[in-house]
């Protein structure tokens, strides 16, 4: 058998890390024998406004009381970020720790893509698995469904979740739920439906939309008002499995909410009218989420109470063109953009399409009722949970995220010097790192290009020099600096430079990745090829 270098560094990395089998950082030493277990939550499409935390009008009901709790007895992360604005990027950037740019995954993959994540990659859950953890992972995966690219075989031990977005893909009655379209047919004919209000997007309706338990199709077409009830359960048997084996675990949550269409458990009943009351779908689906966290927490505490981290986040910002079944980006709301056409929030480089609720819970470490504003982003999460765990990372790779410990355990306000934000499918090339944060600072490259609720779609613009914007005087990103200033010269010049020395370090990286964005028809997940909408059921 050949052995490659890689394999040679990714075992020398594990021998001297089951040394550290033992150990597990606690108040900043490494005294404990119990390592922690971690919980990643992903929501899917929250906006920074969606958190009642985060909320300005404390009056106004919240409909996030247990995530609020959560971050009352933890840490609220305020200037928090997501790696990208869309889906597959997003969550390739937080399991690698790496930019698209050098772990390949620059925009989404499809139903019908043949790859995934580049194997030359190496997931966060595969390193922790390598470390004795029990890893699980419930949820949308978005990575690649096919053969060696599925979860099970990135480094989990366990999977159950839809393998892409839960809008690719029909449902049964009632169909897309909200905003409604067609159930999938049972036949050989599957109509195509689009939805022309409230909707601004068709209905994919060529293949039934799957559940996955590990490498097999469970379910398909899936009940989507089903799925918060069978993930929570799911989840809750993980938690409770790890602890009668007395084992540290990794458990990654990647929420279908609130990607549309929206399907609290509880039903919200079909309006008559075109358009629900204002909100009431939405707010209803935040419960849900919340319900789900709730429980989550509570399993959590009653079993290992001092030992587990939680971790809150999501992969971008609202989809705005989804109107009244999108979130709220808070203040961050892009102005200088939607002045002129177009969305601020997801797929766009605005901190509306990036800045997302961020919470960690962690009793009796992660200080309670603190707040940070510290920045930071879900490239970050890959470093400090192998950092806590006392796991190093493959020292042949070139990382881009942060350990974010000490933020965490001890209050520090050290974050990024620099956060790049790439474009993700809106204005310019995929995976571009065309917007830089640089305290408070940002600078813009390139604009425009994400379609808005009233379906316009902001021109791109490139800007040389680029936009700059103080976010401290400014989160609505409505006013730029004035070029002839001071401040203004300063600040390009440091985003500038930083710029260029990132892009000069990932081109010269030995051990960039490529993805196979290949699609075939024959690629799309379905357990019965006889049924035009791929019919099967675990029941």
């Amino acid at each position: 058998m050949v052995v490659s270098v890689s394999q040679l560094l990714l075992f020398g990395t594990l021998l001297f890390s089951g040394l550290l089998y033992h150990a597990v950082i606690q108040n900043g030493n490494m005294t404990s024998t119990r390592r922690p277990n971690f919980i990643i939550i992903l929501a899917d499409d929250i906006g920074w406004g969606d958190l009642g935390a985060n909320q300005q009008e404390r009056q106004k009901l919240s409909n996030t009381p247990n995530l609020d709790l959560m971050a009352q007895e933890g840490m609220r992360l305020t200037d928090f970020h997501s790696p990208a604005s869309t889906c597959s990027p997003s969550r390739a950037a937080l399991l690698t720790g790496r930019h698209g740019l050098r772990n390949g995954v620059t925009h989404n993959f499809a139903v019908g893509s043949v790859g995934g994540l580049p194997l030359s990659e190496t997931t966060l859950a595969e390193i922790l698995h390598q470390n004795g953890y029990y890893t699980a992972m419930i949820g949308k995966w978005h990575l690649g469904h096919n053969g060696p690219y599925s979860p099970t075989n990135r480094g989990f031990d366990y999977y159950l979740g839809i393998p892409y977005s839960n809008d690719m893909g029909c449902t049964d009655q009632p169909g897309y739920d909200i905003p409604p379209c067609l159930p999938c047919e049972p036949g050989s004919q599957i109509q195509h439906y689009r939805v022309s209000k409230a909707g601004h997007s068709s209905c994919y309706s060529k293949v039934a939309l799957p559940l996955f338990e590990n490498e097999t199709i469970v379910e398909q077409p899936l009940d989507l008002w089903r799925l918060t009830q069978r993930y929570t359960s799911t989840a809750l048997d993980v938690i409770l499995k790890a602890r009668k084996q007395a084992q540290p675990f990794l458990l990654y949550m990647a929420l279908a909410h609130m990607h549309v269409p929206l399907s609290p458990h509880f039903h919200v009943p079909l309006p008559s009218a075109p358009h629900p009351s204002e909100g009431a779908v939405y707010a209803a689906s935040l419960r849900d989420m919340d319900e789900l966290v709730g429980a989550i927490k509570n399993a959590s505490d009653a079993s290992e109470k001092d030992n587990t981290l939680i971790w809150f986040t999501g992969d971008n910002g609202p989809w705005d063109q989804k109107c009244l079944y999108s979130g709220s980006v808070g203040p961050f709301q892009g102005k200088w953009q939607t002045s002129r056409g177009g969305g601020s929030a997801k797929r766009t480089t605005w901190e509306g399409g990036h800045r997302v609720p961020t919470v960690a819970y962690w009793p009796g470490r992660v200080p309670a009722n603190s707040t940070s504003s510290a920045l930071l982003s879900g490239l970050d999460i890959f470093p400090t949970l192998l950092s806590l765990a006392g796991v190093k990372p493959l020292p042949d790779r070139r990382y881009d995220g942060m350990d974010a410990t000490d933020v965490l355990l001890h209050g520090t306000e050290t974050g990024h010097k620099f956060l790049f934000h790439p474009n993700s499918g809106a204005a310019g090339k995929y995976g571009d790192l065309q917007t830089v944060r640089m305290g408070r600072h940002k600078a813009f490259y390139i604009t425009g290009g994400a379609e808005a609720c009233s379906g316009s779609t902001g021109k791109e613009e490139l800007h040389d020099p680029p936009l700059i914007f103080d976010l401290s005087q400014d989160k609505a990103e409505e006013t730029t600096l004035d070029p002839t200033t001071e401040e203004y010269r300063e600040a390009e010049e440091r985003g500038r430079r930083a710029r260029e020395v990132l892009l000069y370090d990932i081109a010269t990286d030995p051990l960039l990745s490529t993805a196979d964005y290949t699609t075939d028809q024959s690629a799309a997940p379905c357990c019965d090829r006889r049924h035009a909408s791929c019919r099967c059921s675990s029941g």
